[in-house]
């Protein structure tokens, strides 16, 4: 894990698996793989989205990317960042979706820039660098 900068969302991971000449694909080149991971709960709702479509081609480019990301497990402080970010959200009447929760205090809690093109709903997390790699 040591030398990681980026934490990748489900949308980013999806660019790549779709477009691996895109923006993202690019960016990631330019970043370098050993820089960048996943999250448990990424790889997860990938996983989802492909077992309710039929779509072997696509099926294989996302197993493809996960297999060069380190996908990260869940542990502690995951669970202290995600009481502290949920309160804060909750708090303000700003909360977001549970998924993007977990993903935001997993990058948070390593101090990972998180990458995705849902700005608007991480961007609201306090302390939580993020930016868009398909724009």
């Amino acid at each position: 894990m040591a030398g990681l900068r980026y934490l990748l969302d489900t949308d980013i991971i999806s660019d790549l698996a779709r477009n691996p000449a895109g923006a993202a694909a690019r960016r990631l080149l330019k970043a370098g793989v050993d820089r960048v991971a996943t999250s448990i709960v990424v790889a997860s709702e990938l996983r989802f989205g492909l077992a309710r479509i039929n779509a072997p081609r696509l099926s294989s480019r996302v197993t493809q990317v996960l297999a060069i990301l380190e996908v990260l497990a869940l542990d502690t402080p995951v669970d202290e960042h995600y009481a502290e970010i949920r309160s804060m959200l909750e708090r303000a009447g700003t909360p977001i979706g549970p998924n993007d929760l977990l993903i935001a205090a997993h990058a948070r809690a390593l101090d990972l820039t998180m990458v995705s093109g849902n700005q608007r709903e991480f961007s609201r997390v306090k302390g939580l660098r993020v930016e868009n790699w398909l724009a």
